[in-house]
């Protein structure tokens, strides 16, 4: 009788565990050297977007290198990833610039970079063949994009308003509370 109550809890924490395992594990775009530097960055918001953007233009980069291959599964494959990981940090950057502008940081010399390097990015964007290997990820990537340079461009006017009333704040981290 033992045996069989163990053999019927083992099932059991097999069956419980099984829908843990095929979660997805989150992605991490950045390659451990790359974490470490916007770890660093932390507490300099602009250094910290000039990283993100620094990162991003080297991803752009491999999806244009990638685009001009032959299009074999394997480029698509790869290509898709890429994309995954472009996507995500540029999702990653939009949250940071969240939280730096509540904190009313000036970003405002990170920030027009930033905005041409989005440009650059969403031209690659279009530029890429449509082929049913990437599409939902090139359609992702093309979203979080747009959403990126709306958030900069607001971020932008909202900024430069801000400092023309707050003069003695400009360059500053954070504000500090009035």
């Amino acid at each position: 009788m033992r045996p069989m109550r163990s053999f019927v809890a083992i099932l059991v924490l097999i069956f419980a565990a099984a829908p843990l395992l095929a979660q997805k594990v989150k992605r991490d775009p950045l390659t451990p050297a790359q974490a470490q530097k916007i770890a660093e960055a932390g507490i300099d918001p602009p250094g910290r977007i000039n990283l993100f953007t620094k990162f991003l233009n080297e991803h752009a980069d491999d999806i244009a290198k990638l685009a001009k291959r032959a299009g074999t599964p394997a480029r698509n494959h790869r290509l898709n990833e890429t994309l995954e990981n472009f996507t995500a940090l540029m999702d990653e950057l939009g949250d940071n610039l969240d939280t730096y502008s509540d904190r009313k940081a000036d970003l405002r010399k990170a920030l027009k970079p930033l905005d041409k390097s989005i440009q650059h990015w969403q031209e690659i964007l279009h530029g890429l063949p449509g082929d049913p290997g990437f599409q939902i990820a090139l359609a992702d990537a093309i979203a979080s994009s747009n959403d990126l340079a709306a958030q900069t461009k607001q971020l932008i006017q909202d900024q430069d308003t801000y400092f023309k009333e707050h003069k003695k704040q400009a360059g500053q981290e954070r504000a500090e509370p009035e």
